[in-house]
């Protein structure tokens, strides 16, 4: 099920980045997020009994953290190629290690190190230009990652001790309600909104979305953080994929290396040699991928 997440989300950016190409980027997130909160209501409303204050201010914080991730990815892929983002947003799966040491409390081995390196060496050759200087639009999408991976975080340690299916509800109906402020604030709305955003606005906001999240949250009730980041790490390469099939875009030769070496670094942070017992809970400060 994670793998089909990623599946769908590798496959919107193309969709995204033609949508905000001609529609306000926070006007677009208010109609997915809102969509997207309205179909789980419709289906899970009643779980929301199961929330204590405590976790509802769990749900606001994963919110804002899924907030900023979205805001950033959506500005960043009106200046950069869908490809890119994919790559890009990917890189919170080697981030995910560094906010556990400093949020959990469990220390990365050699290996998420090692990955941290390659995957820096692979952002620099798919990001910087011939003059050494990163693209506008990959600044902001690194800015995502960054929140993306905190949202991960977030999740893995709340999600278990709640109703996942109500905590989702309250965290995309953050997102909804933070982007329609802002686009109220910073756009000016169309009188009519064109159907095929109403259609791109649709698929992401039901099965992007609402299903997306519904299942990220289930699933880390009972899966450690970078198992889960483990399976996203498919989510660049179908971003490629769809990239060059929808879009016809192209890499260059040194940014097809750069996206290599994100994906090892990505895979080499997480996987663990296959000696031994594996377990998916803390081991002497240490978490184990299952």
């Amino acid at each position: 099920m994670l793998l089909l997440v990623a599946l769908i989300w590798g496959s919107t950016f193309v969709l995204v980045k033609q949508s905000v190409a001609r529609f306000p980027v926070y006007a677009f997130l208010f109609i997915r997020f809102a969509l997207a909160t309205a179909v789980l209501l419709l289906l899970f409303g009643q779980r929301l009994k199961f929330l204590n204050a405590q976790m509802v201010l769990a749900g606001i914080v994963i919110g804002l953290s899924l907030f900023g991730g979205y805001a950033f990815q959506t500005i960043g892929l009106q200046y950069t190629t869908a490809s890119k983002t994919g790559f890009v947003t990917g890189l919170s799966v080697v981030i995910v290690p560094i906010f556990s040491v400093w949020l959990l409390k469990r220390i990365p081995g050699r290996q998420a190190l090692l990955g941290v390196v390659l995957s820096t060496i692979g952002l620099a050759l798919l990001t910087l230009g011939q003059d050494l200087t990163s693209a506008y639009g990959d600044l902001f999408v690194l800015g995502g990652a960054f929140c993306f991976a905190l949202h991960i975080i977030i999740v893995s340690v709340f999600a278990p001790r709640t109703d996942a299916l109500a905590l989702t509800i309250v965290q995309l109906l953050v997102v909804a309600v933070l982007s329609g402020a802002v686009s109220l604030v910073t756009a000016n709305w169309p009188g009519t909104i064109p159907t095929d955003i109403w259609l791109a606005a649709g698929f992401t906001g039901v099965l992007a979305t609402a299903m997306a999240f519904a299942v990220q949250n289930t699933v880390q009730t009972s899966t450690t953080a970078t198992h889960t980041a483990l399976i996203f790490a498919a989510e660049p390469v179908f971003a490629v994929l769809f990239g060059y099939l929808l879009a016809g875009e192209r890499l260059t030769e040194w940014a097809l290396v750069g996206c290599v070496l994100i994906l090892a670094g990505m895979l080499l942070a997480e996987l663990r040699p296959a000696t031994g017992q594996r377990s998916s809970h803390l081991h002497r400060g240490k978490e184990t991928t299952p």
